[in-house]
């Protein structure tokens, strides 16, 4: 039998003043909230687990907070792990809001060019709040993730539903991206997930080192012959002056090996200082290092003066490759060269003699070029970046100037960043793929961001204890 044709079930204009009434309802007593759709880029084959996911859209929508006495009983418990917080809130949402101004966004990022359809997955779930999207619970400012959503609730008044309940827990992060430019929001997760330090080169500094002459003086080694099987670098030593007494300085250097056809040989000998005093040229002694064959002399400027040392006065920083070092002119007579060396914190750590020159009548100019373009601008949040030498990938999440408390010592910078693709490397440039920022890094802590229940280590040396994987069946035999 039929139902009475005179009495109508909810007709469509009864159903949009319901709707209205709850509109309206929600609009006086609701909360404003933000909610944060799923964009999935990657899913595990088999169980479709998601594997990667980001957030960056935002759309503010009202909504009733339900369990108005708090969070839902018995979230906060204790495990072995530590103190978990499950706090549980209950929303509900008008459904025509939701497919009248969010629905319409999200279809038209679904509907855009392939490439983007293969970048960004909607699961195919549109035209309702999906499990998975965030909540940004603004009064405890927190993120709070949907894990249920009930749309048959209350159940067909006048024939069709109106509002969507949802079920939501506190988000735990997984590394998921979130970027949605609004940042009360992006803030929450800046210290979740696991975060490497960057220690970067602030600004580059150019380094200054002067030159003292002296008579007597080395003016040129030759190396006669360059050995062979050098397994680490032999120690040269030179014979002191004939007035070593009274005040002469008996030469330094140090050998260079190079490594040809498996031959482990000495390149050149890098004078450190080229002495003063000596009327003849001294005995040069190569030894130690497991080679043996190397042989060297040298030349002496007598009565004209030489470049015998170079003191770096600022040893400078971010320098990624050895600077030029010129040394100026005599005027007349043969003109001193020298090269720096850089140590791991892109500073010049010594500067050695080449070749001394000769007829200098006073000390020389030293002048260090070739400083990399480092140190500019500003990393922008959750931008790429990219490291030169290792083609490491991250997405920043914090970049900070700490202020030095030293006069004269340039503030450094810390860079934090997440999702890194690989490890990056010291003295390597860091560059910003949205800011065209550009620094170096000094030293790295790839560590995770301190979290007091982080135990992984801890759990994995228990058990190597417990278990022999040296054996074929760990777990015993029947």
């Amino acid at each position: 039998m039929t139902l009475n044709p005179f009495f109508l079930q909810g007709s469509p204009n009864e159903q949009f003043l319901v709707q209205d009434l709850i509109n309206e309802q929600l609009k006086i007593y609701g909360i404003e909230v933000y909610y944060l759709p799923r964009k999935v880029f990657k899913t595990d084959n088999i169980i479709k687990e998601i594997q990667s996911s980001k957030f960056d859209d935002s759309f503010l929508i009202e909504a009733y907070l339900n369990n108005y006495d708090g969070y839902a009983p018995d979230s906060d418990i204790m495990t072995k792990f530590g103190l978990r917080l499950k706090n549980e809130i209950n929303l509900t949402i008008s459904r025509e809001r939701y497919e009248e101004f969010i629905v319409p966004f999200l279809e038209g990022i679904s509907s855009a060019t392939n490439l983007e359809r293969d970048e960004y997955d909607f699961v195919g779930l549109i035209e309702r709040p999906k499990e998975g999207d965030l909540i940004y619970f603004p009064l405890g400012e927190r993120l709070f993730e949907i894990k249920r959503v009930e749309s048959e609730k209350p159940f067909y008044q006048l024939g069709t539903n109106y509002v969507y309940e949802l079920s939501c827990e506190l988000y735990e992060y997984e590394n998921e991206l979130i970027d949605t430019s609004i940042e009360e929001v992006d803030s929450t997760v800046e210290d979740e997930g696991y975060i490497t330090s960057l220690n970067l080169v602030g600004s580059a500094v150019t380094a200054f080192a002067t030159a003292s002459i002296s008579s007597g003086a080395i003016s040129e080694i030759f190396l006669n012959n360059d050995g062979s099987g050098y397994s680490s670098t032999p120690t040269v030593t030179f014979s002191n002056p004939p007035n070593f007494q009274g005040g002469g300085k008996t030469a330094e250097a140090v050998a260079i090996t190079t490594n040809i056809g498996n031959v482990q040989s000495i390149q050149r000998l890098e004078i450190t200082n080229s002495g003063s005093g000596y009327v003849t040229p001294p005995t040069i002694t190569i030894s130690g290092g497991g080679g043996s064959g190397a042989a060297a002399t040298c030349s002496v400027g007598t009565t004209q003066f030489s470049v015998s040392e170079i003191v770096i006065t600022g040893s400078g920083r971010g320098y990624t490759t050895s600077p030029i070092v010129t040394i100026s002119g005599p005027g007349t007579g043969v003109t001193a060269t020298a090269v720096a060396r850089i140590n791991s914190n892109t500073e010049i750590d010594s500067i050695r003699i080449l070749k001394p020159g000769i007829g200098y009548t006073e000390a020389p100019t030293i002048s260090i070029t070739g400083l990399s373009a480092i140190g500019v601008g500003t990393y922008v949040y959750n931008e790429t970046v990219t490291g030169e030498i290792s083609g490491t990938t991250a997405v920043v999440r914090d970049f900070v100037t700490i202020e030095s408390r030293s006069s004269g010592v340039p503030d450094k910078k810390l860079l934090r960043v997440s999702l890194n693709t690989g490890e990056f490397g010291s003295d390597e440039v860091v560059v910003g793929s949205i800011s065209g920022a550009r620094y170096v890094v000094q030293n790295y802590d790839n560590e995770s961001y301190d979290n007091p229940y982080d135990s992984n280590e801890e759990f994995e040396l228990e058990a190597d204890d417990i278990l022999d994987f040296s054996e074929s069946n760990p777990f015993g035999n029947y």
